[in-house]
């Protein structure tokens, strides 16, 4: 290998450097974890339930509060090896969404060699915070609004509020030292006429977690309900846009990822049916509803005044008979966007990651090798210097090769002037004469 071409690797690895170390944010670490694949149902079965007497309504009816309401909400934490979680029996929902091993702002952290080097070249004497102990949060919801998970009847015989205050027995859920899947049971009755549960199952191995909303009927008139499950996000409208990342609703409609930016958002958006998959996405992370039947399932976008955007899923309207159950079934991957973990759920969501239309074919292989070299070395940044490394190296023979050629060529250009000068009016002879 001639000097020239040990410079221009120095070179490289130098830019590469400087580039991290000045522009680039380091890539959030991620961690391994094999996710099964899993489908949701959303059908309606037939169960028997306990007669009750209860006049039905003729035409569409919101059920009213309860003396329940005046009940103050209890917080039940759920506790895994991958995340943190706080359910609320308010609306039966999620309140707050921690996912360990991922340390939030961080970037400029005493830990990370990227702001030391930086200080170092720059002579910063700015000292540096230490590493935080928060998780990324994937839950922001201001006081007073519905919590992400809430589901509502819209265009139903009975409707119910996304802040109606459920019953639950459990406390606390621990499945840090176990292998078995816990579940959560929220459940109300409104206006004796229908009883929702809210049935979630969680998996200690990934950041999967089912929902199963049974609709009771307890009138003896069949009933027709829509359900909706929404995912509230406050969107900070003084939050700068990162060209390189989006943040905000996305959904994968009939295979076609459509994303929404929260600033445009001026009026309510409808997509599908035949959705997929739908959610909101940071950069690296998404919280997302997966449907059993996508054509039968529409997503509807929009933001309030409050910069609250609400992302949902709505089912077509099913009829559950007197005094029978319908239940409606969804699974949620609430977790990084890491490919791997994505790709396992089997509906697309790997396409979440923006790769680009043209550098897919491209940029997959290449993370597959950088992932497997992380697996090693546990830091992207130098990971991504390995990376080049070996590309150089790959490559290194048709680079030589190129040098050669063009080194050869130099040497020609002596006597390929001399011919020029010899036969400067007949550029037929001068061609005959370099070949």
């Amino acid at each position: 290998m001639d000097k020239k071409t040990m410079l221009a690797i120095v070179l490289s690895l130098g830019v590469l450097l400087a580039y991290q170390i000045f522009f680039a944010k380091p890539q959030v670490p991620s961690k391994q974890t094999a996710v099964p694949g899993q489908q949701a149902t959303q059908s309606v079965k037939a169960k028997e339930v306990p007669t009750q007497t209860a006049a039905a309504p003729n035409t569409a009816t919101i059920a009213k509060e309860s003396i329940k309401s005046t009940v103050s909400p209890k917080d039940i934490k759920v506790e895994t090896a991958q995340y943190s979680a706080v359910f609320s029996t308010k609306g039966g929902a999620l309140k707050s969404f921690q996912l360990k091993g991922y340390q939030k702002d961080c970037i400029n952290c005493a830990d990370d060699i990227y702001p030391r080097i930086k200080n170092l070249i720059t002579g910063s004497k700015q000292p540096l915070p230490p590493k935080g102990t928060g998780y990324v949060e994937l839950v922001d919801v201001k006081e007073g609004m519905p919590y992400p998970l809430a589901v509502t009847f819209p265009e139903s015989s009975v409707d119910i509020s996304a802040d109606a205050v459920y019953e639950t027995d459990a406390a606390k859920l621990d499945l840090i030292n176990t292998r078995e899947k816990k579940r959560l049971v929220f459940s109300r009755t409104f206006d004796d006429k229908i009883k929702v549960e809210k049935i979630f199952t969680f998996n200690p191995d990934n950041y999967t977690i089912s929902l199963d909303v049974r609709v009771h009927n307890l009138t003896a008139t069949p009933l027709n309900q829509v359900p909706k499950l929404s995912w509230q996000q406050y969107a900070d409208p003084s939050k700068e846009v990162d060209s390189y990342g989006h943040e905000g609703p996305v959904a994968s409609v009939a295979g076609s990822i459509e994303r929404e930016e929260p600033k445009k958002l001026d009026k309510e958006k409808i997509q599908g049916p035949n959705v997929l998959w739908s959610g909101y996405e940071s950069k690296y992370f998404l919280a997302s509803f997966i449907p059993e039947n996508p054509s039968l399932t529409s997503t509807i976008i929009s933001r309030d005044e409050a910069n609250m955007v609400s992302v949902s899923i709505k089912g077509q309207k099913e009829l559950i008979p007197g005094n029978q159950s319908g239940s409606f079934n969804y699974t949620l991957y609430l977790g990084p966007k890491e490919h791997s973990l994505l790709k396992a759920q089997n509906v697309g969501l790997e396409d979440s990651i923006d790769f680009g239309s043209w550098l897919k074919w491209l940029a997959l292989p290449l993370l597959w090798v950088l992932n497997f070299i992380h697996n090693y070395i546990a830091n992207y940044g130098l990971a991504i210097i390995v990376l080049t490394l070996l590309i150089k190296i790959i490559f290194w023979p048709l680079g030589n090769l190129s040098y050669k050629s063009m080194q050869e060529m130099k040497n020609l250009q002596p006597k390929i002037a001399e011919l020029k000068e010899r036969y400067k009016n007949d550029q037929q002879k001068i061609g005959a004469e370099t070949m």
